[in-house]
């Protein structure tokens, strides 16, 4: 397999979501199997939506939200630019995605991702190179199985 692979922030999220175990060790797996591979990838924006997220929604504590956060940090996150605004922007129109989706989207494709993982697009959509796959579907678990 090559290239990185990014990862939306219900990923992160579902790695200290309590109420669904199932999605919190798989997301936990992916996030491991990425890091050791220094392949995962990440932007600005899921770190944000992760430190807002995690203890509003989840109850988790601001330190626990933290030290998570402090590990997501060493992905090296995609900055907010210029350019990644008119790519989304680009990514609207052409695709009819919502801004904040096509944010994401538009970081995945300035980082060389090949995939990216989310819930929240259409599994299988194509953006341009960029594949969407749930982690937690089907073909997630395919892709997950070549990097164990």
């Amino acid at each position: 397999m090559t290239g990185s692979i990014f990862v939306d922030s219900n990923v992160p999220l579902y790695c200290v979501d309590a109420r669904n175990p199932e999605k919190r060790d798989r997301a936990r797996l992916w996030m491991e199997q990425l890091g050791m591979r220094e392949i995962g990838r990440l932007s600005w924006q899921v770190v944000h939506e992760f430190n807002w997220n995690a203890p509003r929604k989840l109850g988790i504590s601001v330190a626990a939200t933290r030290e998570f956060a402090e590990e997501m940090l060493l992905w090296e996150p995609v900055g907010a630019s210029a350019g990644l605004v008119r790519r989304a922007w680009s990514w609207c129109d052409q695709a009819q995605v919502a801004y904040w989706d096509a944010l994401i989207v538009a970081a995945a494709e300035v980082c060389g991702a090949g995939y990216l993982l989310s819930e929240d697009l259409q599994p299988g959509r194509r953006f341009g190179a960029l594949q969407v796959v749930d982690p937690f579907g089907e073909a997630g678990t395919a892709l997950l199985a070549t990097l164990s």
